[in-house]
């Protein structure tokens, strides 16, 4: 009988520790915005120059303000991800973030006059740092007097852009006019397994690392190259060893690589340091730029990001 309550205790136990590691297990950052095709159709579009280039991108800031649509639909579906754990981050608050520093911004420019060149799209981004961006289009069907839904949902790597969950359906007609509503019945069959996609690519990245891309070139300004030696090794392969000891599980490709540049592609790089703190793209390229930059290569350079997951760093200037 001792023996069995032994056994029985110890069971308990292994299934209390189970459930508290399960209920700390660390959930991917989300947001949901309003797909292009929705923006564009509902006539929420924006065009900014890029260097010479019109580009036109959604104009978030104006959908919310404008569309009582957006607002109940998105309102819904954070209630919703929020009932199965996946709190999201407001777009609309981070988009007020966004304009208190768009002043600091219109007055930051280089030595040479140059403005901050910078996507909308990107801003919000970096500005947010969520994992995931949940990309939403619908349209409401009316089929006399009975409307339905019709939606698709996309989740997006917010490093990579590659889309890692989809949902996609129509919901049952229904004489309910309310918006809110008809989305709710189109979109509960397949949540669940989008959240689930979700998470997997998330507890992915937390075992794998999450995947960016780095660039490295030179100034040609600069004297040296890639194939310049130190101690006896070639500049380019220091740094694919600093790649390998740095990376999780030393992951990396070296997609080119010539005398005066490296590509690197599917760079795994940590969630997160020994302290718990998240680590972005900038952050792990920051090490990598101190190491080029301090002795014994002492090689000054300059460090550049472009959205969350590319970095270029160029050597030999500033």
């Amino acid at each position: 009988m001792k023996k069995l309550l032994n056994t029985l205790l110890i069971v308990t136990c292994v299934l209390l520790f189970s459930n508290a590691a399960f209920s700390q297990a660390k959930k991917p950052t989300i947001m949901i915005l309003p797909s292009d095709v929705w923006c564009n159709t509902n006539g929420f579009m924006i065009e900014y120059d890029n260097q010479g280039t019109k580009v036109k991108v959604p104009d978030y800031k104006r959908a919310f303000q404008e569309s009582a649509d957006l607002l109940l639909v998105i309102s819904k579906i954070n209630g919703l991800m929020a009932d199965r754990g996946f709190p999201l981050k407001n777009a609309e608050s981070v988009l007020k973030s966004i304009a208190n520093e768009s002043a600091e911004d219109a007055m930051l420019t280089s030595k040479g006059g140059a403005s901050v060149a910078e996507s909308p799209v990107d801003k919000l981004k970096k500005t947010a740092k969520a994992d995931i961006i949940m990309q939403l289009t619908w349209t409401v069907n009316t089929t006399g007097p009975k409307k339905s839904v019709t939606f698709n949902l996309q989740g997006l790597d917010s490093y990579t852009d590659k889309q890692i969950a989809t949902a996609a359906g129509t919901g049952t007609p229904s004489f309910s006019a309310e918006l809110p509503v008809l989305l709710e019945e189109a979109v509960l069959a397949h949540l669940d397994n989008f959240n689930s996609s979700l998470q997997a690519h998330f507890d992915d990245m937390f075992e794998n690392g999450r995947e960016i891309t780095i660039k490295i070139k030179k100034f040609d300004s600069w004297e040296s190259d890639f194939e310049t030696e130190f101690s006896g090794k070639e500049l380019g392969d220091i740094i694919e060893d600093w790649l390998t000891k740095n990376t999780v599980k030393g992951r990396f490709s070296t997609t080119d690589a010539t005398e005066n540049m490296m590509f690197f592609e599917q760079v795994r790089i940590p969630l997160y340091d020994a302290t718990g703190k998240a680590i972005d793209a900038r952050g792990f390229c920051k090490e990598l730029q101190n190491f080029l930059k301090n002795p014994p290569y002492s090689i000054i350079n300059k460090l550049m990001t472009k959205g969350l997951g590319q970095v270029t760093i160029v050597l030999g200037d500033k």
